[in-house]
């Protein structure tokens, strides 16, 4: 198969390159053990591409979007899971766009060289309660948050807290601030990390924070405008896990493709049937719609490697896991929906 765009042809070939080093038997072991694959996340930081999008006067590669997206897409098509490392992409650029010059030089780049991984936010809750009350020079946090990933495989973390009280906000969205925390110091002491088992390999936990000290010199931006900054960083998550969708789908197209051409039943390719055909190129052409493509074209690869398809050996069952999640999580399906039946359709605010 041709890649889904044919520019970017070096970022391509040098993601590719180093991914080759890395088998799918090395992922699979991975998978099986539930473990991290720190030594492919070393290696992508090494070469530069998780710094795609810090500006080289801090060490990075001052790239775009668009080349960032093709860097995860990438990843993804090799058969690894972008979601151990994506935040390492994107979660900077709360910090790039809001922080301090002092912050930016401090943290950047030692972020860029790999000596910090800043690969965590802490946003999620049933409804944002954690609290930062300022003490003089600093602010002293308690809370719990829950489905924050990496938790345990980073230094940094980006943490939204209330600084003013509901009563006293004008809005629910008001009165949140952003903190950059130094996991380093607080693990094991002022925040107690508790690993949620789930279906993927995906390291995930809940959090409860109890009387973490936050120097006030780590405030990104404005105190009680966090929710704003956290939205504006999310538009690049958004595009980056798209990306690694259309990656999983092009992963499934091409393994079901190449196992429809050499699978022979009753003396025939199997790919030489139309009940087979149709689906992967129904697939195919649906690409383009990301996370719903790449779970059709994992559907139509499972189904066509029959039984095989729930053997670890052939990797497609675990890419199968670990694709499903993009249609839950940064953001649901029924979220999108409701988004746009409201703010496109007019129609009224369903929840």
């Amino acid at each position: 198969m041709v890649p889904s765009d044919h520019g970017y042809e070096e970022i391509r070939e040098g993601v590719r390159d180093l991914c080759a080093q890395y088998p799918a038997s090395h992922f699979r072991g991975i998978d099986e053990r539930r473990a991290y694959p720190e030594a492919f996340v070393d290696a992508l930081t090494k070469a530069g591409w998780l710094a795609a999008l810090i500006p080289q006067e801090y060490g990075g590669s001052g790239l775009g979007l668009t080349e960032a997206s093709v860097i995860m897409e990438e990843i993804n098509r090799c058969g690894a899971n972008a979601g151990a490392c994506h935040g390492q992409m994107y979660n900077m650029g709360t910090l790039l766009r809001h922080g301090s010059k002092a912050q930016k030089e401090k943290y950047l780049p030692a972020i860029a060289r790999g000596e910090l991984r800043l690969q965590s936010m802490a946003v999620t809750e049933p409804a944002i309660t954690t609290f930062a009350e300022k003490r003089g020079d600093r602010y002293v946090a308690n809370g719990q948050k829950v489905w924050i990933s990496r938790v345990q495989h980073s230094d940094l973390m980006i943490l939204l807290a209330r600084t003013t009280p509901v009563a006293k906000a004008g809005k629910k969205s008001e009165g949140l601030s952003i903190f950059l925390v130094d996991l380093r110091d607080a693990v094991g002491r002022t925040i107690t990390v508790r690993p949620i088992a789930n279906m993927v390999n995906h390291e995930t936990n809940e959090l409860f924070i109890e009387n973490l000290e936050i120097p006030a010199e780590n405030l990104i931006g404005e105190e009680g405008r966090g929710f704003l900054y956290i939205l504006d960083g999310l538009n690049a998550e958004r595009a980056i896990i798209a990306a690694e969708c259309i990656g999983d789908g092009y992963w499934f197209l091409d393994k079901v493709t190449a196992y429809a051409k050499e699978r022979v039943v009753f003396g025939r390719a199997i790919g030489a049937n139309q009940g087979v055909q149709f689906p992967i190129a129904e697939a195919n052409m649906a690409k383009h719609l990301a996370a719903k493509a790449s779970w059709q074209a994992g559907e139509a690869c499972l189904q066509f490697h029959g039984g095989y398809g729930f053997a670890a050996e052939y990797d497609v069952e675990r890419k199968f896991r670990e694709t499903r999640l993009y249609q839950v999580a940064p953001i649901s399906t029924n979220l999108i929906l409701a988004y746009v039946a409201e703010h496109v359709l007019g129609l009224p605010r369903s929840f």
